[in-house]
């Protein structure tokens, strides 16, 4: 775990050149990466989210693409298309920008439902299929998705099963006023993002995802995941509670995050960490129980402060 914690550091230092004062969630957006999950950023415009995906993406060596989420943006715009070659007669397939390595969905709930549809496969099974054929996409693959939940008009709010596919949702927040006066000073006469150089490669990436899988999860702890998610089903205020998948990706971002610390065992803090950024978009409340207003964070809280927690699990492992 050494080395994942080494390459970790090095990552999350290149992109605070550019990013400054949000160290908890770059950790934590760092952890989706090496999770192999997907990223949706939920924030008010202006929050550094778009220069978080630049800034990862420039870290890491890993291509990009971006594409910018409008009504009228098509699946083909995101997947590619064949295009009919007239010297050859015959169709030839453009690659779409989503044959990248890192790709940002910006303003995502812009586009139409049959558009965010266009990601499901590359994001379930890093592949996409166009006029029968499927196509293979090139590891590490990461979405990061950005939506604004402040402003709900002409938008198209991300069915339940597409939010699940997200391993983690965050936020990046505003910066304090230090913070703010920083970068101020750090742009006065050019842009951070401009100068970053990558510190990692995408090869180091893949190796590292493969070692996160190595971190040992104790049978408590399996148990102690399993009942988080029991739990937030049997919820009064919940309508729907979490899936399988959910349970995987708390399993999954655990070891990441265990493995970004050091340690070679999963505990039972690193489980309570990550259970509001994976469980927080994957939760459906009842509508008596949000005119109660009753939040997804209020629940995790409960469901964190109900389930029997494992003390005897760190030890073991250690």
């Amino acid at each position: 775990m050494a080395e994942v914690t080494a390459i970790s550091k090095r990552i999350i230092g290149n992109i605070e050149k550019v990013i400054i004062g949000k160290r908890q969630e770059l950790i934590l957006a760092l952890v989706a990466y090496l999770s192999e999950g997907h990223i949706l950023l939920e924030d008010v415009p202006g929050v550094a989210k778009t220069m978080l995906a630049r800034a990862l993406a420039g870290s890491v060596g890993a291509s990009f693409k971006r594409v910018q989420c409008t009504p009228d943006l098509l699946p083909t715009d995101i997947t590619g298309a064949s295009i009919f070659n007239p010297k050859t007669t015959e169709f030839t397939f453009r690659p779409g920008p989503i044959f990248s390595q890192i790709f940002l969905a910006d303003e995502i709930n812009r586009a139409t439902p049959r558009t965010q549809s266009a990601l499901l496969e590359a994001m379930a099974e890093r592949r996409v299929s166009v006029d029968g054929t499927t196509y293979a996409l090139a590891p590490p693959f990461l979405v990061i998705a950005t939506q604004n939940p402040v402003d709900h008009e002409g938008t198209f709010p991300l069915p339940e099963a597409q939010l699940d596919r997200f391993l983690v949702r965050l936020s990046l927040g505003y910066p304090s006023a230090d913070e703010e006066a920083a970068m101020l000073a750090r742009l006065q006469h050019t842009h951070p993002i401009d100068e970053i150089q990558a510190v990692v490669s995408a090869d180091d990436i893949i190796q590292c995802q493969q070692a996160v899988r190595s971190v040992r999860v104790d049978e408590k702890l399996n148990r102690y995941i399993v009942d988080l998610i029991r739990r937030s089903r049997e919820h009064p205020d919940v309508l729907l509670g979490g899936s399988p998948r959910a349970s995987l990706a708390l399993y999954r971002s655990s070891q990441a995050l265990a493995a970004v610390r050091g340690q070679s065992f999963v505990t039972p803090d690193d489980v309570k960490r990550l259970a509001p950024v994976v469980l927080g978009h994957r939760l459906i409340l009842r509508p008596e129980s949000r005119l109660r207003k009753v939040t997804t964070t209020t629940v995790i809280d409960e469901l964190l402060d109900s389930a029997h927690v494992p003390t005897g699990a760190a030890r073991v492992m250690a």
